[in-house]
């Protein structure tokens, strides 16, 4: 799909008293009129500020347009001072039979899959400053009439949390989410976990 180009040129004039900002695709959009946007994910901080993610669209700021300048209590959109690693767990791969689709503030972004070796995979990019919220939605895959294994030994689990990369490993110091079946459950599962960043 080819993106949208969304020229950010509009003067923004002082506001009476202290709002939130709007940005989409974390840049200020302050000022922009008339747009509709199609198939966003929307969020407000506890400052007010609307953050709308657009897969599809881009913003460009036009030179010689005046910028805003951001207040000194807002460090602005995008500034995690931490990174984020999602990482996996499983005893034997692919006895629990279970599929996990991982969503990041309501947004799609990827299956982790019963049969696969571990997963480690850095999320900070996926989130914002503040709060975020994290759905794991796990479904029994069917494989044919039989279970590969009862065993509540046979564990499939997910890790999300605050790391650190030294060397070839990465080392989760703060655990954030911690999501697990196992091949002894049977029954379909979401979970929605929320927790901030910094």
């Amino acid at each position: 799909m080819c993106s949208r180009l969304l020229a950010v040129c509009a003067a923004l004039a002082p506001l009476a008293a202290p709002a939130g900002s709007v940005y989409l695709n974390n840049v200020n959009i302050d000022g922009v009129t008339n747009q509709r946007f199609e198939k966003v994910s929307v969020r407000i901080d506890e400052k007010g500020n609307v953050f709308i993610d657009a897969p599809g669209y881009a913003v460009k700021a036009v030179e010689g347009a005046p910028r805003q300048t951001p207040r000194p209590d807002d460090p602005g959109p995008g500034t995690l001072t931490r990174r984020y690693w999602m990482v996996t767990e499983q005893t034997v791969p692919g006895m629990t039979e279970y599929d996990v689709d991982v969503y990041i503030n309501a947004k799609w972004i990827r299956k982790l899959r019963n049969n696969e070796e571990q997963i480690v995979t850095e999320i900070t990019k996926h989130l914002t400053p503040g709060k975020n919220t994290v759905l794991l939605t796990a479904r029994k895959v069917p494989v044919g009439q039989s279970r590969k294994s009862f065993s509540p030994e046979h564990v499939f689990r997910v890790i999300i949390g605050e790391g650190n990369v030294g060397g070839d490993n990465v080392m989760i110091d703060s655990p954030l989410v911690k999501f697990e079946r196992s091949a002894a459950d049977t029954a379909d599962v979401s979970q929605e976990y929320t927790f901030s960043t910094r």
